[in-house]
């Protein structure tokens, strides 16, 4: 048994003391670091996963969205005003005349030369006719010669007659005597209009003009051979137009037709005259379609007092269409070309549907449609020729579009 030395322990104490107690934390704080920090975690992961699902999302919705067509649309026209179309035409002069001789001879002299505006009755040319003179010359002494004999003729029944009375003749030689005189008298007659003939035909000697005008051509000078004979081709001598008012001649195509009216207005334009109208009228028309060219040949009259128009010139005659009632008008670059007939590409709850339309006037830009559409509806314009019935689209908007 050993017992232990109470001073030696009390030494040691003193040179080896015993440890101080360690203080001990608290268990519920380090569950509440330990939770904060896996929420923490948590929250990243979660974080991270979500905004990778929404990013795949976005990319698959955005991809959904792309394979979607972007169209624009337009909403058709109502066609309740009238439509215009224009229509190339040439003017004419209203009166366009060229001037022949009536008689042979030469050419004396011309008084006026091209781009002379004359009167009616102006004297224009002379022509020499010396055959014509002689011939007239004889004819009036035939004509007195024919005089002469009726004179006789005259004398000698009034004394047959007279002899007759107291029977100093016969009947047979007073009625030769009548007889005779009735010849003489037919002769002169006849002397008589043969010489008016020759006077008129010498008339001819002087040209005039038989409308007011302007001279478009003159074909002859001084000297020239004049022939009027029926066996000769007739040379022309002046040219005459009146240009005061001008006629302009419009092939209508047959579809508008029936839409022209005798009396309408109308309105010309040319290019000689940029920005300037001119007004005119319907004056008439064939009434009847050319089958060569299926036009109507339509009339349009246009006052030229200043003569700003010439004869011959190219101009565009704008008519008026009145609209089909009921029909609604739409871009040309919206019509769609299927072997099943004319097709518009309407969108309607987001799908496409090829809609037949019955066309009426073609305007050159814009159509008029008689039937198939409705002012509400949203028609495609430039569609794809890929574009199919019932394909899903998205309307275009500003936002789409930029």
């Amino acid at each position: 048994m050993v017992i232990d030395d109470p001073v030696k322990t009390q030494s040691e104490a003193i040179h080896n003391p015993a440890p101080a107690p360690q203080p001990r934390r608290p268990r519920a704080a380090t569950w509440i670091v330990t939770a904060v920090v896996c929420l923490v975690l948590a929250f990243l992961i979660y974080s991270g996963i979500h905004s990778r699902v929404e990013a795949e999302a976005n990319l698959k919705r955005a991809t959904q969205e792309s394979a979607v067509p972007v169209v624009a649309v337009v909403d058709p026209k109502p066609g309740s005003t009238a439509e215009e179309i224009a229509l190339p035409g040439n003017t004419q002069a209203f009166i366009d005349t060229p001037v022949y001789a009536r008689t042979n001879g030469y050419l004396r002299r011309w008084y006026v030369d091209i781009g002379t505006r004359v009167h009616k009755g102006q004297l224009l040319a002379e022509i020499e006719t010396p055959e014509l003179d002689q011939q007239l010359a004889q004819a009036q002494a035939e004509l007195n010669n024919a005089k002469a004999s009726l004179q006789l003729a005259q004398i000698t029944a009034a004394r047959w007659k007279h002899l007759l009375e107291t029977n100093s003749v016969s009947k047979q030689e007073t009625d030769q005597a009548i007889s005779d005189l009735s010849s003489k008298q037919a002769l002169v007659a006849s002397n008589e209009a043969n010489v008016r003939r020759l006077q008129e035909l010498q008339s001819f000697e002087h040209v005039y003009a038989p409308f007011d005008g302007i001279v478009t051509a003159r074909n002859v000078d001084i000297g020239a051979l004049i022939e009027a004979g029926q066996n000769t081709a007739p040379k022309e001598l002046f040219h005459i137009a009146s240009i005061n008012k001008l006629r302009v001649y419009v092939p209508v195509p047959e579809v508008y037709a029936a839409s022209i009216k005798t009396g309408e207005k109308v309105t010309l334009t040319l290019d000689e005259f940029p920005g300037q109208t001119f007004t005119g009228a319907v004056a008439r028309n064939s009434d009847a379609i050319d089958p060569a060219s299926r036009t109507l040949n339509v009339e349009v009259d246009v006052d030229n007092p200043k003569g700003q128009l010439l004869p011959g010139a190219y101009a565009f005659v704008h008519l008026k269409v009145p609209p089909t009632a009921g029909a609604v008008t739409v871009p040309a670059n919206s019509l769609i070309f299927r072997k099943e007939g004319m097709r518009v590409a309407v969108v309607r709850n987001g799908k496409v549907q090829m809609v037949p339309i019955t066309i009426g006037h073609d305007y050159g830009d814009s159509i008029e449609v008689v039937a198939g559409l409705a002012p509400s509806d949203a028609i495609v314009i430039d569609p794809s020729d890929s574009l199919e019935d019932g394909a899903r689209v998205q309307v275009a908007t500003k936002e789409t579009a930029q």
